[in-house]
């Protein structure tokens, strides 16, 4: 199998990968999941300096058993959803992270939270599975917690956008080595790419460009390291994700 055939079947496979509304919404879903739940370790610690650390966080894990956890994620796919409506995304699918930042911060996630947080410790507390003065520090504290999410909702998009920034970089730098037919820092930089793919929200440009890129790398790099590409080759590299 030549170079051209090689990256004419990774591109037919990468085409049935390309970016999905499930795949955006499933990475936000986790992303935001483990904000919260950081924010909530963080948050209860504060207001529950009486207690001993396995008493805070067997409160945490009784608050997500019975319900939080489960509800959260309904929380944050409503408010993903909600957030969609508001900022006009009717593709479905997000087209930058500024789109995700005002869809998640319009989209009622904190409410939607305070609201879940209140009928969760309602629950436990009838069945009496927290102690009294553990509940009654929460809810006289949960603007505390509700903030500690929002901050750390804010800080998990804030990363994303320096994500998408750096992958623009590596793939920029890639770009100048390759008219260079510089191989070496070639494949630096496209390490990078592949590192940051794995940390980075998929949207459709972002991911399009970096395969892109690779259908090209990976034909040079067949093509035993040499640059002497013709035109349909480099053409066909490109029309492989379009």
């Amino acid at each position: 199998m030549n170079g051209l055939e090689l990256t004419l079947d990774q591109g037919k496979k990468m085409q049935n990968e390309l970016v999905t509304e499930k795949e955006q919404t499933g990475f936000l879903e986790t992303g935001i999941g483990k904000a919260i739940n950081f924010a909530m370790d963080v948050g209860l610690r504060a207001l529950l300096p009486n207690f001993i650390e396995d008493g805070v966080i067997e409160i945490k894990d009784t608050i997500f058993r019975e319900g939080f956890g489960e509800g959260i994620k309904k929380v944050i796919d409503s408010g993903i959803n909600l957030g969609k409506s508001i900022v006009g995304v009717f593709t479905g699918k997000f087209d930058n992270v500024s789109q995700m930042q005002t869809a998640v911060e319009k989209g009622g996630i904190i409410d939607g939270t305070s609201k879940l947080l209140d009928n969760v410790l309602n629950k436990v507390q009838k069945k009496n599975l927290i102690p009294k003065s553990a509940i009654t520090a929460i809810r006289q504290g949960k603007n505390i917690l509700l903030d500690n999410v929002s901050k750390e909702i804010e800080n998990t998009l804030t990363k994303q956008v320096k994500e998408v920034e750096n992958l623009q970089e590596y793939s920029n730098k890639w770009q100048e080595y390759f008219e260079k037919r510089d191989f070496s820092n070639m494949n630096k930089m496209y390490k990078k790419i592949e590192n940051s793919l794995n940390n980075v929200v998929p949207l459709e440009e972002t991911i399009r460009r970096a395969r892109e890129i690779e259908n090209i790398h990976n034909l040079v790099k067949n093509n035993g390291k040499n640059f002497d590409l013709s035109e349909e080759q480099l053409l066909l590299a490109k029309r492989l994700v379009s």
